[in-house]
């Protein structure tokens, strides 16, 4: 009986990983909040990092290909908006949510400290903050198909 027992609880342990979140959950294509944008979230390694790849308006008011005009390093202010990573270092951890990386704000220039976790497999939360994740904003992600 204890040998059954036993047999039990190892089997329900070797499952359990198998309902955790998949750490590979995030990837993909995801549009912002407001719908201006799209994010392509990919793997580098075993961080996870954000880049920008459409633009609802790639041009501004003059015609010109939007550049990063607000970036706080004058030599980074030519580069274009496309293409520009956005979520830089995330790491999975074991709760279902990926931390310790960084979130650009192209449209004010500053770079915040950020965690991401999803509420359903097509909706990603993005939590910028500064100094302590109390302090900050949420936005909600959705993933393109």
């Amino acid at each position: 009986m204890v040998k059954k027992i036993y047999g039990l609880l190892l089997m329900v342990i070797c499952t359990l990983p198998v309902f955790s979140q998949n750490k590979d959950a995030v990837l993909g294509k995801w549009l912002n909040s407001n719908g201006e944008a799209q994010i392509l979230i990919y793997k580098s390694g075993k961080e996870y990092n954000g880049k920008l790849v459409w633009l609802k308006d790639i041009k501004d008011k003059e015609g010109k290909v939007k550049v990063d005009t607000k970036n706080p390093k004058a030599v980074l202010q030519k580069r274009p908006l496309l293409g520009l990573e956005l979520l830089k270092g995330f790491n999975y951890m074991e709760d279902g949510t990926w931390q310790d990386g960084t979130i650009y704000d192209p449209k004010t220039g500053k770079t915040y400290s950020c965690k991401l976790s999803l509420t359903n497999n097509d909706k990603l939360n993005i939590r910028g903050y500064v100094g302590i994740s109390l302090l900050g904003r949420t936005e909600i992600w959705t993933r393109l198909k």
